[in-house]
């Protein structure tokens, strides 16, 4: 374990690019857009406590949750800027929280206006998952006000689960069904200093498969993979289960290894990582590939058109990369979390900002849906067009905090280094070597693969510049810093005062084929340039699905600005109803297929542009 230390948001200011333009519209469009979405289906209201029956919008187990992730979005926002009537709103739920939280600090609102005899009976209802999203909540509002009211009240309640789950053992199960107070304990931790929310959250990972009391408890899944609960986590080798849980689970182990220096925790984290980005995880960055469970299944089954990809799924992903990339020196776990910021959890957002996807399929057949319902009754299909909310909406405030925080993933240091994770146009002023160093990039990243890094105050610093997994080729050229070692896919400078590093990442569209064990894409291949995933729509192409592409691709890149990142036109044949003799349905003879110009299309943006076919992985000519 060689640890390193996180370079949190607020020392990173985006300046410009790709990720300004999208914070932009998170702040002045999806923020908003997701409350009046949950204003309307009375989820903020529900923490009046005066919900009766007859009434509408019945509160349900994770409104919680929901209204939790708004606030901490909301002041993901405050951090960046003033914002006094946002601030004022927040205020107000948290003096509802003060005003209807028991004497006791049990606060849930489901549970205490709809089920009051049934606190922390029921395993699968998400109280715990409820409290970890108010407990980030609140420590996310605190460091952007100063103001303690919400972080006292959730420090009451976080006492509350100690004393009910590990003094007085007087609930009737052990673990959290939903993980995901590990890492919120974590977080409260740092930011109080009270240890003994440290211990809690160890507490929850080591009981964690470990103790009979849970084993009565477990839903959809035999032997507790859908909890992660059919061993105990040091004892895991493979991603089991509901996909989300489990990487919420796996970033809270890793804040454990990090925080207590747990070696074996550590290294069941780095199997579990590699388990899923070798053998689980969608080209997009999206994992669990079944909507049953919602859940990981077996090696190299990921399929395209039934494809769950949950967008909670992929940040949940990150979060996890994030935190490894934290305990070891390896651009695995970066490149890992690049895929998902601009694929698997960015196609889960309209690109206007007002809508989302629950799950993120690789392929959209509209023919199929035409297809007799009843005579497919049993399979599912992912929607089409992104919805603005949903009955279970998690994944919504998700997009709004990721967003709004993607800062997180730019940069992280050592005694002495600072590791370039993530290339977005910014400043930093960042803490290394017992000294400030200011930090520039200049970059219209993932428009094109140039980055100039200026550092300021950076004598006797190194720099650590990530080599993107993806790429082949590249140039770095330094003014007062010499490049002294390669290490394990970053290129380290030893710098000496006012340094610059120039780097040309070669962005060439490349043909990607995926492992042949993965039988859906046999003798298929996808395209990528850069970080980006493309697709093919049918918007830009006659009959998606007689598409093949050409192995040398001949790309043309196009500006967008719609998408903001260009889109592609490459050599392919078409095997098209058009070239097929007097339209046959079978034919003895051989057709050559015709040459043609395949549009292709970021991936993150399909579906804005009307219903129509989708198609990620072609054949490959």
């Amino acid at each position: 374990m060689n640890k390193h230390r996180a370079v949190d948001f607020s020392k990173v200011n985006i300046t410009g690019g790709f990720w300004a333009d999208r914070m932009r519209i998170n702040e002045n469009v999806t923020l908003d857009s997701v409350r009046k979405r949950f204003e309307e289906t009375g989820r903020f209201d529900a923490f009046k406590f005066d919900w009766k029956e007859g009434d509408p919008n019945r509160p349900h187990i994770f409104y919680d949750s929901d209204i939790a992730k708004w606030m901490e979005s909301a002041a993901y926002v405050l951090r960046h800027k003033e914002d006094k009537e946002l601030e004022e709103y927040i205020d107000n739920i948290v003096d509802l929280i003060e005003k209807n939280m028991g004497e006791d600090g049990y606060f849930n609102v489901c549970f205490t206006v709809l089920r009051p005899g049934e606190r922390f009976t029921i395993r699968s209802d998400h109280e715990l998952y409820c409290a970890g999203h108010l407990f980030e909540a609140a420590v996310a509002y605190y460091e952007a006000t100063g103001k303690d009211k919400f972080l006292k009240l959730m420090c009451r309640y976080a006492d509350y689960i100690e004393k009910v789950f590990v003094i007085d053992d007087s609930a009737t199960f052990v673990t959290p069904g939903h993980p995901e107070i590990e890492l919120a304990l974590v977080k409260l931790y740092r930011c109080t200093g009270e240890k003994r929310y440290l211990e809690l959250s160890r507490f929850f990972v080591d009981q964690r498969g470990n103790n009979e009391k849970d084993k009565d408890k477990e839903c959809h899944q035999p032997a507790g993979k859908y909890q992660q609960d059919h061993l105990p986590l040091r004892e895991q080798k493979t991603a089991e289960g509901h996909s989300v849980r489990a990487c919420y689970m796996y970033s809270g182990m890793a804040d454990i290894a990090y925080e207590c220096g747990d070696e074996t925790l550590f290294d069941t984290a780095r199997e579990l990582f590699r388990n899923i980005t070798e053998r689980r995880m969608y080209i997009t960055g999206g994992v669990g590939s079944t909507h049953c469970g919602e859940a990981f299944t077996i090696d190299y089954d990921l399929p395209n058109e039934t494809a769950y990809a949950e967008t909670c799924a992929a940040i949940s992903l990150a979060m996890f990369a994030r935190r490894m990339s934290l305990l070891e020196v390896d651009s695995r776990y970066a490149d890992a979390a690049e895929l998902v910021m601009y694929n698997g959890f960015l196609s889960g957002v309209s690109l206007d900002g007002k809508s989302f996807f629950y799950e993120n399929p690789l392929s959209i057949d509209l023919f199929r849906r035409k297809v007799n319902k009843e005579a497919n009754k049993n399979e599912h299909l992912p929607i089409t067009q992104r919805l603005e909310v949903f009955d279970c909406s998690c994944c919504p405030p998700n997009v709004t905090r990721f967003i709004e925080s993607i800062g997180d993933y730019v940069y992280s240091t050592s005694d002495d280094t600072v590791y370039v994770q993530q290339f977005m146009k910014s400043t930093s002023k960042i803490e290394v070597g017992g000294k400030e160093i200011e930090l520039i990039q200049e970059t219209d990243y993932p428009v094109n693969g140039a980055v100039k890094i200026s550092v300021k105050n950076s004598k006797d610093i190194k720099i650590a510049v990530r080599v993107p997994g993806w790429c082949k080729k590249y140039e770095m050229n330094a003014v007062n810093a010499k490049e002294c070692c390669c290490e394990n896919g970053y290129v380290v400078f030893e710098c000496g005062e006012n340094a610059q590093i120039d780097i040309e990442f070669d962005m060439e569209p490349t043909v990607v084929t995926a492992n042949p064990l993965v039988r859906e894409n046999a003798g298929r291949a996808a395209v990528m340039r850069g970080p980006v995933v493309y697709c093919a729509e049918g918007v830009d192409n006659k009959e998606v699905f007689a598409l093949s592409l050409s192995h040398n691709l001949n790309a043309e890149v196009k500006d967008s600005e719609l998408f903001k990142i260009p889109t592609l036109s490459v050599d392919g044949f078409s095997t098209s109803s058009d070239s097929c003799k007097a339209n046959k349905l079978y034919s003895n003879e051989y057709q050559e297929p015709a040459k043609t110009k395949i549009q292709l299309i970021p991936y993150f943006g399909f579906a804005n542009r009307g219903e129509s076919d989708m198609q990620v992985w072609m054949n490959l000519k």
